[in-house]
């Protein structure tokens, strides 16, 4: 991704769009150099990772391109109307990743659970899952689906609190709360497996 010092006027911009709507490569290439730098950093205020503003940047140019005949000057800046399509991308990828992890968390919450109902079902995976695992796993049972959904994607996903708020569409304040609660439950139901 170039960097461009100055982001061109909308004369030219316009008119790399209308280059880009003729299929002129070099229009698009001068369109994406002098734009990307600022369109990458909106995608990156929304995704906050790298590696998903990259995707919904790519994803962005390739509807551009597609696209850039149905731009109508004058209903919108070329900014405006290129930083809307960024915008919508940068939300597709955000929905289909938080998806990914809601499937993961969904299948681990599924091991877990099989693993519980027949534990000598495999030997080996028997000795693996110990008593600690057992008990865990029951007092991870005993939280409300939510509250176990945040704690699983925090310790089980490795994601950040803010990660998982913006993963749940919840307040962070929301989320914090819930896994101190979580991990104070936690706490004392496994304290009370353990008392004698």
């Amino acid at each position: 991704m170039a960097q461009s010092a100055i982001l061109p006027n909308s004369l030219q911009l316009n008119s790399w769009i209308r280059g880009a709507a003729l299929n002129d490569a070099l229009a698009f290439r001068n369109l994406y150099d002098a734009s990307s730098p600022r369109l990458f950093g909106l995608a990156l205020r929304i995704l906050r990772r790298r590696e998903l503003a990259e995707e919904a940047l790519q994803e962005s140019f390739v509807s551009i391109w597609h696209h850039a005949r149905d731009y109508q000057e004058g209903l919108a800046a070329p900014m405006t109307w290129m930083s809307t399509i960024v915008r919508n991308k940068s939300f597709d990828v955000l929905r289909r990743h938080r998806q990914e992890v809601d499937n993961g968390a969904d299948e681990f919450d599924d091991a877990v659970m099989a693993t519980l109902r027949d534990p000598a079902a495999n030997p080996a995976e028997a000795l693996e899952l110990s008593s600690e695992a057992k008990a865990l796993a029951a007092c991870m049972a005993a939280l409300e689906e939510a509250h176990r959904h945040a704690v699983g994607l925090a310790y089980f996903h490795d994601l950040s609190h803010s990660d998982v708020a913006r993963q749940l569409a919840l307040p962070l304040g929301t989320v914090k709360t819930w896994i101190r609660r979580s991990l104070a439950r936690l706490h004392s139901c496994l304290t009370g497996r353990r008392a004698p």
